[in-house]
């Protein structure tokens, strides 16, 4: 995606200066606007969101804001999307930075996964049930919609994948491999007899008809880049350093990460245990940076550490800065006009929405 440079009023704006700014032109429309934030954006933007959340709790909230005109989306290019699809015609979604994509949602386009599926139905498979996650293009979304299957989240995708259960022999799960692994591992699937990766570039995945036909669940080959740098060797590090220190980390994590540590959980998921924990009580996270630090300055009464003891941000997330979202709602409140509008395309976002519907009846 290509994203215009900003104006150099924009580019000089710093501190304190760039947050009254802000503030300002939000106050200016406040009766039309709302900000949505991702746990992983940068503090310079989160603090002004007026609901933050994890995928689920913004797409949530992007479902209900229908007296919003305007809605601002802090995250990357597929949330602005669902975001789009879940609010109405008159409403308008940005996405502050178009350069904010996702790699895990780039490794699973819809024509891949249409030729994949295409394969399997000629090779005699039946009774196949799609899931994407929610970190996939609005495209992927209308495929499953169409092929009656349903969106999921890291939140909810031991509910997802049941209800796909449910419903067919096979369940096709896509884009990250390690969330559907490690879920259907935790509902008591055997990873070795009732899982097979499909690999995209080969033919039926590179996996032979009858072993597909012998399986439960295909895990399309993709992962999370930010999420794949926890290893095992951070937590035998960690367990030799603070002995009394819990290790949390998110499903997207490698299986043998998962199974190392103490508990895995969502973005919410994780908030809401160290929430709960009491004074004193030590983390190791492995989730994205920007959530880890803000825990630990949130709970100071707690040590919470991140679990690879380097920099783990999500580079395109990242990429959203104050200066853009000073931008967008300079443009709005001073030209009423949104620029960097996500809009999906109506035949789509029909398809797509079925999926996200099926999602959030969930719960």
């Amino acid at each position: 995606m290509y994203q215009i440079p900003l104006p150099d009023f924009y580019e000089r704006l710093e501190g304190q200066g760039l947050h009254d700014f802000i503030a300002q032109k939000k106050s200016q429309l406040k009766d039309d606007l709302i900000i949505l934030g991702h746990h992983y954006q940068r503090d310079e933007v989160i603090c002004h969101a007026d609901v933050t959340g994890d995928s689920l709790k913004l797409a949530r909230a992007a479902a209900k804001v229908s007296d919003k005109r305007w809605v601002v989306f802090c995250g990357v290019h597929f949330m602005a999307e669902t975001a789009d699809i879940l609010t109405s015609d008159v409403q308008q979604v940005a996405l502050p930075d178009m350069r904010a994509g996702c790699d895990m949602a780039d490794m699973a386009q819809a024509r891949d996964v249409k030729r994949a599926w295409n394969e399997a139905v000629a090779a005699g498979l039946k009774d196949i049930i799609p899931i994407t996650y929610v970190n996939s293009t609005a495209a992927l979304k209308a495929f499953v919609g169409d092929h009656g299957g349903i969106v999921c989240t890291s939140g909810n995708a031991e509910q997802a994948i049941a209800w796909a259960r449910a419903r067919g022999k096979h369940v096709f799960f896509f884009p990250d491999q390690h969330l559907g692994r490690n879920i259907s591992k935790r509902m008591g699937l055997d990873p070795e007899r009732d899982m097979v990766l499909w690999e995209p570039e080969k033919v039926l995945g590179g996996v032979s008809p009858e072993l597909l036909q012998e399986t439960s669940v295909w895990l399309w080959r993709g992962h999370c880049p930010v999420h794949a740098m926890f290893t095992l060797k951070q937590i035998a590090q960690v367990r030799t350093a603070y002995p009394q220190m819990k290790i949390m980390v998110h499903p997207e994590c490698a299986m043998e990460v998962v199974d190392a540590a103490d508990m895995i959980g969502s973005t919410e998921q994780i908030i809401a245990k160290i929430a709960a924990s009491p004074v004193g009580s030590e983390w190791a996270v492995g989730t994205e940076k920007h959530l880890v630090e803000r825990l630990a300055a949130q709970f100071p009464d707690r040590k919470i550490v991140s679990l690879n003891p380097y920099t783990c941000l999500c580079g395109t997330m990242n990429r959203i800065s104050g200066k853009h979202l000073a931008w967008v709602l300079g443009e709005i409140a001073d030209r009423g006009e949104m620029p960097n509008i996500i809009r999906v395309e109506p035949e789509v976002a029909a398809s797509a929405k079925l999926a996200l519907d099926r999602m959030l009846e969930l719960h």
